[in-house]
């Protein structure tokens, strides 16, 4: 329990703290990387058992490491997009330390040229002093439930996605799914594809095909730089992460979308705005909801057919085009009586929390939110965020943008460490 020195510290042993520490050693700087479980450990234990990364093996890149694999179209995992992560680190002997919570980190401007800006207090006493931090907890570290949840009668069984797993993970009887973004729909998908009776609580989202005129959207999204539309959301509260576009379900093998659930005889109730024993109230927004997303399901095919014809590529016909079949999907009314629909189960896909609190008070505002520039820079300087979204693009937080956020961050302190010691070197680093 003494104390140690470091150049960086990175917290975090997902994609992004492994890629940062990958990038840090192909231009020969030392890191340790600490995280309170194990390496890809949201990964690995805290998705549910059929998820599927829906982008696939070639997206998963590394600093120095691509999917090298024989089949880069498949849908790997949680525990498989794990098990990479682990590769890698092996590979290339990183200093990783697994279940070594970190209490807090204390530090402030100090000094240009102090070595020790950072000093990271680990839950055995032990204390590892920095000139670098690299905050790299994403925004997925509390499964975060509305306050309506505490007035929901005790019989009713209660879960968050991050904890479910399986539909005979739940108890007897119909499940109610509580939003309506990637995992509400898909989980919601897999209860009703189990035999259960589903009813799912709708919210606003956005709803893209998986295939059009014979190729995926990922391709489409490659050949007409739509990237951007998919990684961008509307502008989020500071609390909770935005989602990503519905666009096919857990398997990868069919349309996903609300039109789709109805047909298979899931019910569509509105928005949870309020609860009393077994009773929950609802807004009246089903259609509006479902509408919302029919037009950014049909926005995205509008662009792939534009594009089609500016380009002449040659595709095959497909009438009709996907579109989210509203005929089927209807109003459901402004309450919902739990008991009376044999409802044992609430499955709150409702999102995550950042939670940044063991970083120096002077890094957060108010609400405990990282001040940060770039989604990269922190406010002190030596502190870095791997993962955060720049602005309201996700783009930064996916498994294809690790590789690039670890360089740009591995650069940085590279141009710190060459300024730090007057270096003659470069200040462009050899990666």
């Amino acid at each position: 329990m003494g104390t140690e020195y470091c150049e960086t510290v990175i917290i975090g042993a997902g994609q992004q703290g492994c890629g940062v520490a990958g990038a840090l050693q192909e231009i020969d700087h030392e890191a340790i990387v600490f995280d309170k479980g194990e390496i890809g450990q949201r990964w690995a234990h805290e998705r549910w058992d059929s998820l599927l990364v829906g982008s696939g093996n070639r997206s998963i890149r590394l600093p120095g490491w691509d999917y090298d694999g024989d089949d880069p179209l498949a849908l790997p995992s949680g525990p498989q997009v794990a098990g990479y992560l682990r590769h890698y680190v092996r590979d290339r002997n990183l200093v990783v330390r697994e279940h070594a919570p970190v209490q807090a980190v204390e530090g402030g401007p100090g000094s240009p040229e102090d070595d020790v800006r950072f000093r990271t207090r680990l839950h055995d006493g032990a204390t590892v002093e920095s000139r670098n931090l690299v905050a790299a907890v994403g925004g997925y570290a509390q499964p975060r439930k509305p306050s309506l949840s505490c007035d929901v009668a005790s019989a009713i069984h209660q879960v968050h996605s991050a904890d479910y797993r399986n539909p005979g993970s739940l108890p007897a009887g119909a499940v109610l799914v509580v939003g309506a973004g990637i995992s509400g729909q898909q989980i919601a998908d897999e209860l009703s594809d189990a035999g259960r009776r589903v009813f799912l609580s709708v919210g606003r989202h956005r709803a893209w095909p998986r295939c059009h005129r014979g190729r995926t959207i990922h391709e489409w999204m490659h050949a007409f730089s739509l990237y951007d539309d998919f990684v961008t959301a509307g502008a989020a509260d500071g609390a909770r992460l935005p989602g990503l576009p519905v666009c096919g379900n857990r398997l990868g093998t069919a349309e996903l979308n609300l039109g789709t659930l109805a047909a298979k005889g899931v019910v569509l109730v509105g928005s949870a705005r309020g609860a009393r024993g077994t009773v929950l109230t609802l807004a009246d927004n089903v259609v509006d909801v479902a509408e919302e997303s029919a037009l950014s399901f049909r926005a995205v095919i509008d662009k792939i057919d534009a594009g089609l014809r500016q380009r002449g590529f040659v595709v095959p016909a497909q009438p009709p085009a996907p579109a989210v079949d509203l005929d089927v999907i209807a109003g459901f009314g402004t309450r919902l009586d739990l008991a009376q629909h044999d409802i044992s189960t609430i499955v709150w896909c409702t999102g995550f929390r950042p939670d940044y609190r063991i970083l120096p008070a002077q890094a957060l505002d108010e609400d405990g939110v990282p001040l940060q520039r770039g989604g990269m820079l922190g406010a002190l300087p030596g502190l870095y965020y791997a993962g955060l979204p720049e602005g309201n693009s996700l783009a930064r937080t996916g498994l294809a943008a690790v590789a690039d956020n670890a360089r740009f961050i591995a650069g940085q302190i590279h141009i710190d460490h060459v300024m730090r010691t007057r270096s003659s070197a470069s200040l462009i680093s050899a990666v």
